[in-house]
């Protein structure tokens, strides 16, 4: 490539002095310059002799040379250059017509341009000589020029090469020959400026733009457009913007709007507004009618009682009356009644007989544990959260094995805050690390970095530095003009070509640039490793050289500190061992979690109280809150073995989660069956504790039925998901909630059995054989819990006014919630899913702070006969005849919108390339040896030693593709091509296409082949997903234009796939789950009324948790999309307890009911009283004090993911079933049902009326009461 770009310093010819003026004469027919006169030094190119004469006529052979360099019309001319310079001309010309010749009008111009400036009989109209020097042989050369061009000129000459792409560097040719230029003055500047040492022009060349004296004429020519009219210059659309086609503009797929509101959530706000205005006008207008004189209800109440509200309604709690209680006239429902009956004879077995029953339990979850032999545990990102059945795997698993795996990538940021990062002595620190980074040996293998990274060359490593610009060398710094040398290198990359041969861009390898490189405040370092399947011999050796590696540049961040720079960095295997150090971290907090639930528990359900003294001894529940512990964690392990049996791995959200899910659900109904025994034992105090147990069964076996089948459903749903982390954590959680129900009601029952027999027998807690006496009886009154729920709170919430006020702003959080859902962020920043305090933290803050380029993509096409012509034409872009919406056109106008597309770069053509190698004009690219149709020249072999391939064939090559091979020919030049080097001919296939094209020989077809551009840098997880929708889109319409089976590949891709469909899997498996819940409550509760409040408010406990999710700033992804799943399950159990409550309700507590609370408010009221206190103590405190300990996580993942989440869903779940629930159950709850007796006790049935009365004792009298001493002996 080397003198590429000083066209004009070797195309120039030189004249004889005028000593006194230099070009006095600007004349028509007059010369500035004529011939050479020698060389600055002896390793300079020769320049140009001042000659004011007139211009020369050439000789026949001369003319004849000097038409077929610039055109018929410079024939019988007298020109300002010889023949010798005219072969030089030539030879430059051929070099430049490899990066033009695909766009005929920049080729056109190019041409015209420097045939006017060295050979144009006019020159002294539009050049002055301002200097001259001396020659190495003492004759005077030109050293200084102006070059006046007319600006239309120059400008048209800009613009038709402006667009010309070089596909081998995915860049533009003006990059090469134009220093990137962004304008007609910085382009003809660069062709100027004087750079022999780079092989820039080797004097200076000006061109002024202000006004000229009168004797100057700038120069004028007939420019040519790309999008020429005449074919003969009309470029291609890859090439020039005006031949393209318009594409269609794309749906918008974005959100309407209407200002910054969405339509949907303005809709939901609207609807509510108005329903609430209704909803309050027609209140207001009950409530004013039945003040009215009109309202005969109101006027015969007062007639009856006259005396007014009680002094105890006025105080809210519940009045007796001589009314008939509704249980009286409640029907029974066949399933409960059913249920009743089988889970009371369950529960009598197991109380009967504990051992035999906890012996077989531990048995059968024993011979399940078993499994933990089968166990593995998922942490290939790729395996844990895609599909193998999705398009993305697939369509990796298709490149990695016809292109091989992507590339193993280390990268490190050497940043400097306070300033450049550049300075000679940080460069010679860095050239120093990056030395001892290639001498760095593996512990295990004894591997080096070559011995695995990528060699395009067969020979050099890659490795994207700043140090590759001198070679990878420290000798080639010279500490006077190192800055120089990086401004000349970023302005012209190929001319400090690395020594694996690839131009370097500059925003690659610097980073912060503000203005001019040199002040760049980042480093950008790559090195780039061979990859291979998982496992294989290469990668064992790659991931121990990275091992040591990380190692080393840990240590060298401390010498970067030392100099006042941060080193950030990270290698293939760090972020799945950073992950890893995070599981680690999080297992001690899920673990003190259970702790404090499980002290919590053992606690509250033991009623332990200082006052209490001996006696908290033998109330505690220490070990029956153990062996609840010990119930779950036997569920989790039985759930574990089984499906390890079955061969689904483990993942570490199943690890961390499923144990906290299932303990939670677990004290949930330890305390239901605890509290429930606990009144059935101040009910039935003389029947036996088997039958009391039995009772406490048969009333709660069917709500802990109705909780786990739900649960177990909504879990088991997720299974039907395709994205494995979802799956499987759905099969394991409803394992292992559905075993822990199984164990609740048999193993459990016969603990709580013993643990009732040892609290009677008086014995300690925890020492069982050690035994207390007692005078004062066990305390049977009600927590101060209960009591305030009695008293207080259940007749609070049922008032009137305060409903009305509860479902308006429960619904308007929910509609604000719904609202907030459309502008739900999508992602998992992986700055997220890392410790705090990783080293991974600050390379991915410098990522996206200073790595000022995007990921690469591929547009891969599968089994494309592309030695067929109409296969051609559907690809390539750079000929006439190319298709209309050829892949290459489409993917050139889609990254003219990067807005849109996200595609940056212009894609590498290897079909356009290897059709213009075969261009005989470019006569150092596809050569035979002489005589030859089957062995190519080498490289650099004489000409006369070869011949170029297609000189003299019939048809011959030209861009509308008509002489172009097809079939055996095609697959033949194809064969040799991709073998060919870039050097000296720059369309060589080997380094840039060697591994993006599959061919087979045999069926003259190609298996695949890539086309290769960039997205633009994507910066955030918005931009990563919108990226990949961009390019499916892209590809699709590629496919349907084409014909081509093709799909874009990009590393990030596979793990982006599901954020295009997540709102609607979440949506799914939530509207699924809601509609099982709905089927099983109606089937368990008997009531459709009943089931859809408590389906509606699961579904208001979801939306609002996706609205505080908003709020909040948790993204949807993957792990959100788990944890709303459970949000599911565990909004069942907030409410479904309290539902059967209120759907069954206890006869003990509805024979004091006698109120003005009747029908549904009255069973509230009783199901409050009930359960209420066991899902405030039990389940929501339960569940706070265990979620409020996940804050104090080092993981970042953890603490968004898990604890802000499960901490919404305690609150806000609570307050559904608490507050919400009771109310709506009030409003639209069904007609109850009676509960039989199924132990009919004759000396007890006399006192049926009088057996709940002690519930009712004034918490005056209770207070009055004095506590006596209790003497006790303990004797074991």
């Amino acid at each position: 490539m080397h003198g590429l770009v000083i066209i004009i310093a070797t195309l120039v010819v030189c004249s004889t002095l005028i000593h006194a003026a230099i070009t006095e004469i600007h004349a028509e027919g007059t010369c500035a310059m004529y011939k050479n006169c020698g060389k600055k030094s002896f390793f300079g190119a020769e320049l140009p002799c001042p000659y004011n004469g007139p211009a020369v006529l050439l000789d026949s052979e001369g003319s004849a040379d000097l038409i077929d360099i610039c055109g018929p019309h410079w024939g019988n001319t007298p020109v300002c250059c010889d023949v010798i310079q005219l072969e030089n001309l030539r030879q430059n010309l051929r070099k430049a017509d490899t990066l033009i010749s695909s766009c005929p009008a920049c080729q056109a111009n190019f041409v015209e341009f420097f045939c006017s400036f060295s050979c144009s009989p006019n020159q002294s109209q539009f050049v002055n000589i301002t200097s001259l020097g001396s020659a190495t042989s003492g004759n005077d050369i030109v050293t200084e020029l102006d070059f006046f061009v007319s600006a239309d000129v120059a400008e048209q000459f800009y613009n038709s090469c402006k667009d010309v792409k070089f596909s081998a560097t995915n860049g533009f040719v003006m990059d090469l020959i134009g220093g990137g230029a962004q304008n007609y003055q910085s382009f003809l500047k660069f062709l100027g400026d004087e750079k022999p040492l780079l092989g820039g022009s080797p004097f200076q060349i000006n061109f002024p733009w202000n006004e000229t004296e009168e004797s100057i004429e700038r120069l004028q020519f007939e420019t040519r457009n790309c999008a020429d009219i005449d074919e003969r210059y009309r470029c291609a659309c890859v090439d020039c913007p005006g031949s393209c086609p318009a594409l269609p503009p794309t749906s918008n797929d974005r959100l309407c709007k209407v200002g910054a509101m969405p339509c949907f959530s303005l809709a939901i706000i609207t609807l509510y507004v108005m329903v609430l205005v209704v909803v309050i006008l027609v209140y207001k207008s009950i409530i004013q009618f039945r003040n009215g004189p009109f309202y005969k209800p109101e006027r015969l109440r007062l007639l009856h009682d006259a005396g007014g509200a009680s002094e105890d309604e006025e105080e809210g709690d519940i009045v007796e009356s001589s009314e008939l209680v509704e249980g009286d006239l409640m029907p029974t429902y066949y399933l409960h009644s059913i249920l009743q009956s089988k889970f009371t004879t369950m529960a009598l077995f197991c109380a009967q007989f504990p051992g035999l029953v906890i012996g077989l339990s531990l048995l059968i979850t024993g011979i399940l544990s078993l499994g933990w032999l089968h166990f593995t545990i998922e942490t290939n990102p790729i395996r844990l959260w895609v599909s193998s059945n999705s398009p993305s795997y697939q369509e990796k698993l298709f490149y990695d094995e016809n292109f091989g795996p992507f590339y193993r990538a280390e990268q490190a940021f050497l940043v400097s805050e306070s300033g450049p990062v550049l300075s000679y002595e940080t460069l010679q620190w860095w050239f120093e690390v990056e030395t001892n980074v290639t001498r760095i040996k593996s512990a295990i293998y004894g591997t080096t970095f070559d011995d695995i990274c990528l060699k395009p060359t067969g020979e050099a490593c890659v490795v994207q530095s700043i140090t590759q610009y001198f070679g990878g060398d420290f000798d080639n710094v010279d500490e006077s003009n190192w800055q120089e040398q990086i401004e000349l290198c970023t302005a012209n990359p190929v001319d400090c070509l690395p020594p694996f041969q690839q131009p370097l861009k500059p925003n690659m390898i610097l980073g912060g640039v503000n203005g001019s490189y040199v002040d760049a405040q980042a480093i950008i370092i790559s090195w780039v490793g061979n990859n291979d399947v998982e496992g294989s011999t290469h990668v064992l050796h790659a991931m121990d050289w990275e091992v040591a590696l990380e190692t080393f540049l840990l240590d060298i961040q401390a010498q970067a500190a030392e100099r006042g720079l941060r080193l950030s960095f990270n290698t293939e295997i760090s972020l799945e061992k950073e992950l890893n150090k995070s599981t680690n971290t999080d297992a001690k907090i899920v673990v003190i979690s259970y702790i404090i639930m499980f002290i919590y528990a053992s606690y509250a359900l033991g009623k332990i109280s200082f006052k209490s003294g001996m006696r908290s001894l033998v109330d505690s529940k220490f070990t029956l809150g153990l062996f609840g512990i010990f119930i779950v964690l036997s569920s989790v392990s039985a759930s574990v073995g089984l499906f390890s049996i079955i061969g689904i791995p483990i993942t570490l959200i199943i690890a961390e989660v499923i144990p906290f899910l299932v303990l939670a659900v677990g004290v949930d109904n330890i305390f239901l069956l605890s509290h429930e025994l606990q009144l059935v034992n101040q009910q039935y105090p003389n029947e036996p504790a088997e039958h009391r147990i039995a009772r406490t069964m048969g009333k709660m076996g069917p709500s802990i039925l109705l909780s786990a089948s739900c649960e177990t459903i909504a879990f088991a749903l997720g299974a039907v998901v395709s994205m494995p982390a979802v799956r499987n954590f759905a099969i394991y959680a409803a394992g292992a909630v559905f075993i822990d129900a199984i164990l609740q009601v048999t193993m459990f029952v016969s603990a709580l059995t013993l643990d009732l027999k040892r609290t009677e027998d008086s014995r300690v807690d925890c020492f069982p054989f050690m035994k207390i006496q007692l005078r004062r009886p066990a305390n049977n009154e009600d927590t101060p819990l209960v009591e305030w729920i009695r008293t207080k709170y259940a007749p609070t919430i049922l008032k009137r006014e305060v409903k009305v006020t509860i479902l308006m702003v429960f619904t308007g959080f929910c509609a604000l919630s719904l609202a907030l859902i459309p502008n739900m962020k999508l992602g998992l920043d992986q700055r997220i899913a890392i410790p705090r305090d990783s080293y991974l933290v600050n390379y991915f803050d410098d990522l996206y702070d200073y790595f000022d380029s995007g990921p690469p993509v591929y547009f891969v096409t599968k089994e494309f006969n592309v030695s067929e012509r109409a296969e051609q034409q559907a690809l390539c872009g750079r000929f006439s005849t190319c298709n209309e919406y050829s892949l290459l056109n489409i993917l050139e106008q889609e990254r003219k919108r990067p807005e849109i597309s996200y595609l940056s770069e212009p894609a590498a053509s290897w079909i356009d390339d290897f059709f213009h190698w075969l261009n005989p004009q470019l006569d150092e690219c596809c050569r035979f040896r002489k005589g030859s149709t089957e062995e190519m020249c080498p490289p650099y072999a004489r000409e006369w030693q070869c011949d170029v391939c297609y000189a003299n064939r019939e048809p011959s090559w030209n861009i509308t593709m008509n002489g172009l091979p097809e079939g055996d020919e095609f697959m033949k030049f194809f064969s040799f091509w991709i073998q060919s080097p870039s050097d000296p001919c720059p369309l060589g296939g080997q380094a840039p296409y060697s591994n993006a094209v599959v061919a087979d020989y045999e069926r003259l077809t190609f298996n695949a082949t890539s086309f290769r551009t960039s997205h633009t840098p994507l910066r955030s997880q918005d931009d990563f997903i919108n990226a990949y929708a961009a390019a499916k889109r892209i590809s699709e319409t590629i496919s349907r234009d084409t014909g081509a089976e093709v799909f874009p590949y990009s590393v990030f891709y596979i793990f982006f796939e599901q954020y295009g469909s997540i709102f609607r899997l979440t949506s799914g498996l939530i509207v699924t789950a809601e509609a099982a819940i709905f089927v099983i409550s109606a089937l368990l509760l008997g009531s459709i009324s009943t089931a859809l409040v408590v389906t509606a408010t699961v579904a208001m406990i979801v939306i609002d948790i996706m609205g505080i999710m908003v709020l909040w700033g948790i993204s949807l992804n993957g792990v959100s999309l788990v944890n709303l799943v459970i949000c599911v399950g565990i909004g069942v159990e907030f409410c479904c307890h309290l539902a059967r409550a209120f759907m069954v309700p206890s006869s003990d507590v509805l024979d004091i009911s006698r109120s003005r609370m009747k029908g549904n408010d009255e069973r509230v009221w009783a199901a409050l009283v009930s359960v209420g206190g066991s899902v405030f103590s039990g389940i929501t405190i339960t569940k706070l004090l265990g979620v409020i300990v996940l804050a104090f996580t080092r993981s970042k993942i953890f603490e968004i993911y898990y604890f802000r989440m499960w901490f919404s869903l305690v609150l806000v779940a609570g307050a559904h079933g608490l507050i919400f629930l009771p109310v709506a159950l009030s409003y639209f709850g069904s007609q109850g049902y009676a509960m039989k007796d199924l132990f009919i006790d004759v000396e007890n049935h006399g006192f049926s009326s009088n057996r709940y009365r002690v519930l009712f004792q004034e918490s005056d009298q209770q207070e009055s009461e004095n506590e006596d001493e209790e003497d006790s002996d303990i004797r074991p």
